[in-house]
């Protein structure tokens, strides 16, 4: 899942942001209303993060022009403790959830799963024969069984399942992995994808290589 995180105070960004990478999410950290609203014209994230008290352009600017856009992304507020007001403001205007400062990550991380949950077009869960993909949670499971997985291999293996049967180019895997900024190695691609076919082909599951275009997981049932 990729999350648009609004905050203007870098230090809270980057533990939000690295808490949030280790759940398997790819995150976008901007920082002022005006480069929030940019941000949200793209179209591209399953969940925004918003703090209402940004220099310029307000966060609930930001979100009063997200849902004037009929955009539907969740979004969960970031509010002072006292901020009352604010608080009733953003839920009228149409934000999912709010979170009060300061709060504990492990909250935070609840909320967030609660609200991709609730925002799944569909069922939560990718299927792939006897492997199961809880996209919410962010938990793999072989014929019920818990599979062990990094989160870059389980951010690339949810794509390659949202797309089975379709070729996913590295540019498509470098996007759908790593936030905006992020440095990536010229080969972070081909070794993750080398560590995550060790752990999925004793389970019977294959990544194909398309020379020159990608790699690819059959829809079940489709051969090479």
């Amino acid at each position: 899942m990729r999350i648009l995180l609004v905050e203007d105070d870098k230090v809270l960004a980057d533990a939000l942001s690295r808490a949030l990478v280790q759940s398997a999410h790819a995150v976008d950290i901007v920082g002022t209303g005006e480069e929030a609203d940019h941000a949200l014209l793209l179209g591209i994230h399953d969940l925004v993060i918003l703090d209402i008290g940004l220099p310029g352009l307000s966060g609930l600017d930001v979100l009063r022009r997200l849902r004037a856009r009929r955009a539907t992304t969740p979004v969960l507020m970031l509010t002072a403790l006292d901020s009352l007001d604010d608080r009733v403001r953003g839920l009228d205007l149409g934000a999912d959830d709010y979170l009060a400062k300061p709060f504990d990550l492990p909250e935070l991380e609840a909320r967030v799963r609660a609200l991709l949950r609730r925002g799944a077009n569909s069922t939560p869960w990718l299927e792939h024969g006897l492997l199961s993909f809880d996209t919410v949670g962010r938990r793999v499971f072989h014929d019920k069984r818990p599979v062990e997985l990094s989160p870059r291999e389980l951010a690339m293996l949810e794509l390659l399942l949202m797309r089975a049967g379709r070729v996913v180019s590295k540019e498509q895997m470098a996007n759908h992995l790593y936030g905006w900024g992020e440095e990536v190695a010229d080969n972070a691609i081909e070794v993750n994808i080398y560590r995550l076919r060790k752990k999925l082909e004793p389970l019977g599951c294959e990544i194909r290589t398309v020379r020159g275009m990608g790699y690819l997981m059959d829809r079940v049932g489709e051969g090479a």
